[in-house]
Protein backbone atom coordinates (compact mmCIF):
# COMPACT_ATOMS: atom_id res chain seq x y z
CA UNK A 1 0.00 0.00 0.00
CA UNK A 2 3.07 2.38 0.91
CA UNK A 3 4.54 1.42 -2.94
CA UNK A 4 0.89 2.15 -4.18
CA UNK A 5 0.67 5.89 -2.55
CA UNK A 6 3.92 6.62 -3.39
CA UNK A 7 3.54 6.01 -7.45
CA UNK A 8 0.36 7.85 -7.52
CA UNK A 9 2.14 10.74 -5.59
CA UNK A 10 4.56 10.67 -8.29
CA UNK A 11 2.74 10.71 -11.19
CA UNK A 12 0.33 13.64 -9.48
CA UNK A 13 3.29 15.75 -8.87
CA UNK A 14 4.06 15.09 -13.11
CA UNK A 15 1.96 18.73 -12.87
CA UNK A 16 4.88 20.47 -11.43
CA UNK A 17 6.72 19.83 -14.77
CA UNK A 18 4.13 20.97 -16.82
CA UNK A 19 4.06 23.99 -14.27
CA UNK A 20 7.87 24.15 -14.99
CA UNK A 21 6.99 24.04 -18.90
CA UNK A 22 4.48 26.86 -18.30
CA UNK A 23 6.94 29.07 -17.38
CA UNK A 24 9.46 28.32 -20.23
CA UNK A 25 6.61 27.96 -22.98
CA UNK A 26 9.01 28.07 -25.79
CA UNK A 27 10.60 24.52 -24.37
CA UNK A 28 7.61 22.96 -25.60
CA UNK A 29 6.48 22.22 -28.85
CA UNK A 30 3.33 20.98 -30.37
CA UNK A 31 4.72 17.37 -32.25
CA UNK A 32 6.01 15.92 -29.49
CA UNK A 33 2.81 16.62 -26.55
CA UNK A 34 0.54 15.35 -29.67
CA UNK A 35 2.61 12.19 -29.28
CA UNK A 36 3.10 11.81 -26.25
CA UNK A 37 -0.52 12.23 -25.02
CA UNK A 38 -1.52 9.54 -27.74
CA UNK A 39 1.10 7.57 -25.70
CA UNK A 40 -0.81 7.92 -23.14
CA UNK A 41 -4.13 6.91 -24.06
CA UNK A 42 -2.60 4.13 -25.94
CA UNK A 43 -0.98 2.53 -23.01
CA UNK A 44 -4.35 2.83 -20.79
CA UNK A 45 -6.70 1.87 -23.34
CA UNK A 46 -4.37 -1.55 -23.89
CA UNK A 47 -3.74 -2.11 -20.67
CA UNK A 48 -7.76 -1.65 -19.84
CA UNK A 49 -8.85 -3.71 -22.21
CA UNK A 50 -5.93 -6.71 -22.51
CA UNK A 51 -4.98 -6.90 -19.25
CA UNK A 52 -7.61 -5.62 -16.23
CA UNK A 53 -11.14 -6.07 -17.56
CA UNK A 54 -10.22 -9.77 -18.67
CA UNK A 55 -8.32 -10.23 -14.82
CA UNK A 56 -11.33 -8.69 -13.48
CA UNK A 57 -13.77 -11.32 -15.26
CA UNK A 58 -11.44 -14.41 -14.52
CA UNK A 59 -11.20 -13.96 -10.86
CA UNK A 60 -14.92 -13.07 -10.23
CA UNK A 61 -15.70 -15.86 -12.47
CA UNK A 62 -14.72 -18.30 -9.33
CA UNK A 63 -17.23 -16.85 -7.51
CA UNK A 64 -20.18 -16.55 -9.71
CA UNK A 65 -19.80 -18.00 -12.70
CA UNK A 66 -18.48 -16.78 -16.18
CA UNK A 67 -21.88 -15.25 -17.18
CA UNK A 68 -22.81 -13.21 -14.32
CA UNK A 69 -18.86 -12.14 -13.61
CA UNK A 70 -19.03 -10.33 -17.30
CA UNK A 71 -22.32 -8.87 -16.54
CA UNK A 72 -21.10 -7.37 -13.03
CA UNK A 73 -17.24 -6.40 -15.18
CA UNK A 74 -19.35 -4.86 -18.23
CA UNK A 75 -21.29 -2.76 -15.72
CA UNK A 76 -18.45 -1.58 -13.82
CA UNK A 77 -16.87 -0.59 -16.79
CA UNK A 78 -19.80 1.68 -17.66
CA UNK A 79 -20.11 3.07 -14.15
CA UNK A 80 -16.37 4.32 -14.24
CA UNK A 81 -16.69 5.58 -17.56
CA UNK A 82 -19.91 7.54 -16.56
CA UNK A 83 -18.31 8.84 -13.37
CA UNK A 84 -15.63 10.29 -15.58
CA UNK A 85 -18.45 11.50 -18.07
CA UNK A 86 -20.25 13.56 -15.20
CA UNK A 87 -17.18 15.00 -13.77
CA UNK A 88 -16.54 16.57 -17.28
CA UNK A 89 -19.88 17.33 -18.02
CA UNK A 90 -19.60 18.71 -14.86
CA UNK A 91 -17.05 21.91 -15.81
CA UNK A 92 -17.46 24.78 -17.70
CA UNK A 93 -16.90 23.97 -21.20
CA UNK A 94 -14.30 27.12 -20.94
CA UNK A 95 -12.50 25.53 -18.47
CA UNK A 96 -12.20 22.00 -18.97
CA UNK A 97 -8.81 21.03 -19.41
CA UNK A 98 -9.97 18.84 -21.72
CA UNK A 99 -11.18 21.28 -23.79
CA UNK A 100 -9.05 24.20 -23.56
CA UNK A 101 -5.43 21.58 -23.44
CA UNK A 102 -4.69 22.38 -27.23
CA UNK A 103 -2.63 23.69 -29.86
CA UNK A 104 -4.41 27.23 -29.84
CA UNK A 105 -3.89 28.01 -26.46
CA UNK A 106 0.06 27.08 -26.90
CA UNK A 107 0.54 28.75 -29.46
CA UNK A 108 -1.15 32.10 -27.95
CA UNK A 109 0.63 32.33 -24.23
CA UNK A 110 4.13 31.29 -26.62
CA UNK A 111 2.91 34.31 -28.89
CA UNK A 112 2.93 36.54 -25.44
CA UNK A 113 -0.67 37.18 -25.90
CA UNK A 114 -1.47 37.27 -21.66
CA UNK A 115 -3.82 39.32 -19.75
CA UNK A 116 -3.48 40.31 -16.03
CA UNK A 117 -6.83 39.17 -15.31
CA UNK A 118 -5.71 35.23 -16.14
CA UNK A 119 -5.03 34.93 -12.06
CA UNK A 120 -8.11 33.99 -11.51
CA UNK A 121 -8.73 31.73 -14.56
CA UNK A 122 -5.68 30.00 -13.41
CA UNK A 123 -6.33 29.51 -9.72
CA UNK A 124 -10.25 27.96 -10.68
CA UNK A 125 -8.41 25.87 -14.01
CA UNK A 126 -6.24 24.24 -11.12
CA UNK A 127 -9.26 23.63 -8.99
CA UNK A 128 -10.78 22.06 -11.58
CA UNK A 129 -7.95 19.88 -12.39
CA UNK A 130 -7.68 18.60 -9.27
CA UNK A 131 -10.86 17.58 -9.24
CA UNK A 132 -10.22 16.00 -12.75
CA UNK A 133 -7.32 13.78 -11.33
CA UNK A 134 -9.17 12.07 -8.47
CA UNK A 135 -10.23 9.25 -10.69
CA UNK A 136 -6.58 8.64 -11.74
CA UNK A 137 -5.32 8.85 -8.43
CA UNK A 138 -8.32 6.15 -7.57
CA UNK A 139 -6.68 3.96 -11.03
CA UNK A 140 -2.59 4.15 -10.28
CA UNK A 141 -3.37 3.19 -6.62
CA UNK A 142 -5.78 0.19 -6.88
CA UNK A 143 -3.73 -0.84 -10.58
CA UNK A 144 -0.32 -0.89 -8.68
CA UNK A 145 -1.68 -2.77 -5.39
CA UNK A 146 -2.94 -5.33 -7.51
CA UNK A 147 0.22 -5.87 -9.94
CA UNK A 148 3.20 -2.78 -8.84
CA UNK A 149 4.85 -3.47 -12.47
CA UNK A 150 1.59 -2.96 -13.88
CA UNK A 151 0.63 -0.32 -12.02
CA UNK A 152 4.00 2.11 -12.45
CA UNK A 153 3.42 1.37 -16.01
CA UNK A 154 -0.22 3.27 -15.81
CA UNK A 155 1.76 6.22 -13.79
CA UNK A 156 3.97 6.66 -16.34
CA UNK A 157 0.72 6.84 -18.99
CA UNK A 158 -0.66 9.18 -16.46
CA UNK A 159 2.00 11.21 -15.55
CA UNK A 160 2.49 12.21 -19.46
CA UNK A 161 -1.12 13.21 -19.54
CA UNK A 162 -0.82 15.06 -16.51
CA UNK A 163 2.26 17.17 -17.86
CA UNK A 164 -0.03 19.50 -19.87
CA UNK A 165 -2.48 19.82 -17.40
CA UNK A 166 -0.15 21.27 -14.94
CA UNK A 167 1.32 23.76 -18.05
CA UNK A 168 -2.87 24.91 -18.59
CA UNK A 169 -2.89 25.63 -14.61
CA UNK A 170 0.71 27.69 -14.47
CA UNK A 171 0.46 29.17 -17.60
CA UNK A 172 -2.19 32.03 -16.95
CA UNK A 173 -1.07 32.20 -13.82
CA UNK A 174 2.98 33.26 -14.74
CA UNK A 175 1.25 35.44 -17.20
CA UNK A 176 -0.81 37.22 -15.23
CA UNK A 177 2.13 37.63 -11.54
CA UNK A 178 5.34 36.55 -13.34
CA UNK A 179 6.20 34.55 -10.26
CA UNK A 180 7.15 31.14 -11.31
CA UNK A 181 6.47 30.26 -7.42
CA UNK A 182 2.80 31.09 -7.49
CA UNK A 183 2.41 29.37 -10.88
CA UNK A 184 4.50 26.44 -9.42
CA UNK A 185 2.61 26.25 -6.07
CA UNK A 186 -0.82 26.09 -8.24
CA UNK A 187 0.64 23.21 -10.58
CA UNK A 188 1.86 21.44 -7.43
CA UNK A 189 -1.63 22.05 -5.52
CA UNK A 190 -3.74 20.39 -8.41
CA UNK A 191 -1.57 17.60 -9.10
CA UNK A 192 -1.75 16.44 -5.38
CA UNK A 193 -4.98 15.66 -5.79
CA UNK A 194 -4.05 12.12 -7.05
CA UNK A 195 -2.94 10.61 -3.98
CA UNK A 196 -5.75 12.04 -2.03
CA UNK A 197 -8.27 10.72 -4.69
CA UNK A 198 -6.52 7.57 -4.41
CA UNK A 199 -6.81 7.30 -0.40
CA UNK A 200 -10.22 8.75 -0.41
CA UNK A 201 -11.73 6.57 -2.99
CA UNK A 202 -10.21 2.98 -1.94
CA UNK A 203 -11.17 3.48 2.00
CA UNK A 204 -14.81 4.08 0.60
CA UNK A 205 -14.95 1.47 -1.97
CA UNK A 206 -13.22 -1.21 0.63
CA UNK A 207 -16.03 0.11 3.32
CA UNK A 208 -19.17 -0.65 0.59
CA UNK A 209 -17.86 -3.79 -1.19
CA UNK A 210 -17.17 -7.64 0.04
CA UNK A 211 -13.26 -8.62 0.00
CA UNK A 212 -14.18 -10.77 -2.83
CA UNK A 213 -16.07 -8.10 -4.60
CA UNK A 214 -13.16 -5.51 -4.68
CA UNK A 215 -11.95 -6.94 -7.94
CA UNK A 216 -14.49 -5.28 -9.16
CA UNK A 217 -12.50 -1.58 -8.64
CA UNK A 218 -10.24 -2.87 -11.35
CA UNK A 219 -13.30 -3.22 -13.87
CA UNK A 220 -14.51 0.08 -12.48
CA UNK A 221 -10.73 1.63 -13.07
CA UNK A 222 -10.35 0.20 -16.94
CA UNK A 223 -13.79 2.44 -17.35
CA UNK A 224 -12.34 5.08 -16.19
CA UNK A 225 -9.34 4.75 -17.97
CA UNK A 226 -11.27 4.30 -21.19
CA UNK A 227 -13.39 7.12 -20.78
CA UNK A 228 -10.07 9.40 -19.90
CA UNK A 229 -8.45 8.11 -22.67
CA UNK A 230 -11.36 8.59 -25.42
CA UNK A 231 -13.10 11.59 -23.84
CA UNK A 232 -9.40 13.68 -23.19
CA UNK A 233 -6.38 12.37 -23.81
CA UNK A 234 -6.93 11.67 -27.86
CA UNK A 235 -8.97 14.64 -28.63
CA UNK A 236 -6.42 17.13 -26.62
CA UNK A 237 -3.36 15.11 -28.52
CA UNK A 238 -5.53 16.13 -32.24
CA UNK A 239 -5.93 19.51 -30.78
CA UNK A 240 -2.04 19.77 -30.55
CA UNK A 241 -0.85 17.87 -33.43
CA UNK A 242 0.26 19.87 -36.66
CA UNK A 243 -0.06 16.61 -39.13
CA UNK A 244 -2.25 13.66 -38.14
CA UNK A 245 0.98 10.92 -37.96
CA UNK A 246 1.51 12.48 -34.53
CA UNK A 247 -1.42 11.28 -32.53
CA UNK A 248 -1.46 7.96 -34.92
CA UNK A 249 2.02 6.70 -34.38
CA UNK A 250 2.26 7.90 -30.96
CA UNK A 251 -0.99 5.84 -29.85
CA UNK A 252 0.44 2.78 -31.98
CA UNK A 253 3.50 2.74 -29.79
CA UNK A 254 1.81 3.04 -26.38
CA UNK A 255 -0.17 0.17 -27.42
CA UNK A 256 2.43 -1.70 -28.99
CA UNK A 257 5.20 -1.25 -25.83
CA UNK A 258 2.15 -2.07 -23.34
CA UNK A 259 1.27 -5.14 -25.01
CA UNK A 260 5.40 -6.01 -25.07
CA UNK A 261 5.72 -5.09 -21.49
CA UNK A 262 2.48 -7.63 -20.59
CA UNK A 263 4.18 -10.59 -22.47
CA UNK A 264 7.39 -9.54 -20.34
CA UNK A 265 5.61 -9.80 -17.36
CA UNK A 266 3.63 -13.19 -18.18
CA UNK A 267 7.15 -14.73 -18.89
CA UNK A 268 9.26 -13.62 -16.14
CA UNK A 269 7.88 -15.90 -13.40
CA UNK A 270 8.60 -19.13 -15.37
CA UNK A 271 12.14 -17.73 -16.36
CA UNK A 272 12.64 -17.49 -12.50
Amino acid sequence: MALAFVVTLLAGLSTVVGGWLGTHTRVLRRDVLAAALAFAAGVMITISVVEIAPGAVTDLSDHLGETEALLWVGGALVLGALAVLGIDKAIPHDINPAEIAGGEQLDRINAGEVNPRLLRSGVLLAAVVGLHNLPEGLATFISTLERPSGGITLAVAIAIHNVPEGLAVAAPIYAATRSKLQALFWATLSGLAEPVGAVLGYLLLSAVLPDRWLVLTLALVAGMMLAVSFLELLPSARRYETHYSQTLVGFLLGAVVMVLSLQLLQLSPAQG
